[in-house]
């Protein structure tokens, strides 16, 4: 009887220490895949206008009445953050203190602009209300979507103070919103566009990494 249950424990004992080395390898190996999964930047669409060409000046008029200057040269030297949102959408809303605490950041010479149309301008003065932007240019132009190709929300478009349009996409979250804003900082035309050219030397740190 003893002896039956000694080997018990000493099976038990190697399938602890299997399970073990188990569970260390597939930590391992998922360590491994994340360092592989490229980070995910803004989905930015193939139509519109493209990263690099030279932004036409539109003057549109936010909630006040006051005419507010997009694109082009900007004479104070400061990029543009469009950020088109709607009341209706949830995430937009999730992304203005996103976009808020961007452009303010310490040295960074960025001024945002919130972009939308439809609704009903009753519904977009409570909206700049709720979310405590009245200090931000708000425009209600449909004329500026289309200029951009805006076709889904939320969407952000980032104008560099030379006027040409630096970055844009579909943002869903605050990565996706940052990425435009690295996109511009490291001089390419999106963050998959900067892994596309850097894979090689990515895959084979990971490939170090992993052996």
């Amino acid at each position: 009887m003893e002896g039956t249950l000694l080997v018990s424990y000493a099976i038990l004992w190697v399938l602890v220490i299997f399970l073990s080395l188990l569970v260390f390898a597939l930590a391992r190996q998922v360590g491994v895949l994340h360092e592989r999964v490229a980070p995910a930047g803004a989905l930015m669409p193939t139509n519109g206008p493209k990263v690099g060409e030279m932004t036409e000046v539109m003057s549109v008029s936010d909630l006040q009445g006051d005419a507010v200057a997009i694109g082009g040269v900007n004479s104070a030297g400061l990029a543009t953050l469009i950020l088109f949102v709607s009341p209706t959408c949830p995430v937009c809303k999730s992304l203005v203190p996103v976009a808020r605490s961007l452009v303010s950041y310490e040295g960074r010479r960025m001024r945002l602009v919130f972009a939308s149309d439809g609704d009903k301008i009753e519904q977009h003065i409570a909206y700049v209300g709720d979310l405590d932007i009245k200090d931000y240019p708000y425009v209600v132009s449909q004329a500026l979507g289309l200029a951009f190709a805006v076709s889904k929300l939320p969407f952000a478009v980032l104008v560099g103070s030379d006027g040409t349009l630096q970055s844009k996409g579909l943002v869903n979250s605050r990565e996706h919103l940052e990425s435009l804003v690295e996109a511009m900082d490291s001089g390419v035309v999106s963050l998959q566009d900067y892994v596309e050219k850097n894979m090689p030397e990515f895959d084979e740190s990971i490939t170090e990494k992993a052996s």
